[in-house]
């Protein structure tokens, strides 16, 4: 989760307003700051962005082998944990310290994501947890979710966190609580047909995230029509 802004241009700095909405995000919140006033001080925001990253491939090398040892995606959940301390603590960090170094933490952070977020759905497809072609069109709709976000971001001045009640912390929670059911359960049967568990948890997740991908560029276009009326 990031919490720093971008540049409004190229020589100048605009601040985009964040928004996170959240069910967590008030909780989550003071939390961090509580944790960010306790960091000590040879560790940075940087070293925490490092530490989520790596807790990203660490979760997709353990997917990788979750299909033969199912108790895997146990590891592959702390993992996502250890991702969230460090993905989610850089930002705060900097801002309690009064570091803070916005569009640097605003181009590395998505980056790292957008890498992590690969990582992560190739190390599911490879292991046959899921289908690849059902891992390759989440990861579509991630990205083009994630493309939409930083124009937005950047053409209207708003970097929107969550939507419907959801931020990146709850779609970890949902991907820990998926990893601990397929090991209960690692295939849906629905109807006449049996599905992996991921395939189903992912075709609605696909879905899910191209309506927002839609209704957000369908609502900023306008916006924006509307702001630069010719």
């Amino acid at each position: 989760m990031v919490h720093r802004i971008i540049p409004g241009g190229s020589g100048a700095f605009r601040p985009a307003v964040r928004r996170q909405r959240s069910v967590l995000s008030s909780l989550e919140s003071r939390v961090l700051v509580w944790m960010a006033e306790r960091m000590p001080a040879a560790i940075g925001p940087d070293h925490l962005t490092a530490l989520g990253f790596g807790g990203l491939l660490a979760a997709g090398a353990s997917y990788l082998y979750a299909a033969r040892w199912p108790g895997m995606l146990v590891a592959a959940s702390f993992f996502i944990l250890v991702n969230w301390f460090g993905d989610s603590l850089d930002g705060t960090l900097a801002r309690v310290r009064k570091r803070q170094r916005p569009r640097y933490g605003f181009y590395v952070d998505h980056v790292v994501d957008v890498v992590g977020a690969t990582a992560v759905l190739a190390g599911i497809a490879a292991s046959g947890l899921a289908t690849p072609l059902v891992a390759v069109a989440l990861l579509v709709a991630f990205l083009l979710f994630s493309i939409e976000t930083y124009l937005a971001t950047y053409c209207v001045g708003t970097f929107s966190l969550s939507h419907a009640g959801f931020g990146p912390t709850e779609l970890r929670l949902l991907l820990i609580a998926g990893n601990l059911a397929a090991i209960w359960k690692p295939a849906v049967r629905i109807g006449t047909w049996e599905l992996p568990f991921f395939d189903v948890g992912f075709g609605v997740a696909t879905v899910l995230m191209v309506a927002i991908f839609a209704a957000s560029s369908i609502r900023n276009g306008r916006r924006l029509a509307e702001l630069e009326k010719l």
